[in-house]
């Protein structure tokens, strides 16, 4: 089933995006179309991270990172981040 979409942006983006579709002969509904299926099926909403992340996370204790972050600046600025 179709249903319509009015979306506000910028003329210039607009434009810019009109042109495009014209030089690669797609209509711009079948752009957005496009662009939000794969939105959708390319990020999982529910992951905090990524699937590496997850795999890695819990090989660590806390006690461990903490004596590696002391050795490391990149740890702890990653860790920094984290919390």
């Amino acid at each position: 089933m179709e249903a319509k979409l009015t979306l506000k942006m910028e003329k210039r983006a607009i434009d810019s995006a009109k042109r495009y579709a014209k030089k690669h002969n797609r209509s711009l509904s079948r752009m957005v179309e496009n662009y939000f299926k794969n939105l959708s099926t390319n990020y999982n909403f529910s992951k905090k991270h990524s699937s590496v992340v997850e795999n890695l996370s819990g090989i660590f204790s806390e006690d461990e990172l903490k004596k590696i972050a002391q050795e490391d600046e990149r740890v702890k600025y990653i860790i920094a981040k984290e919390i």
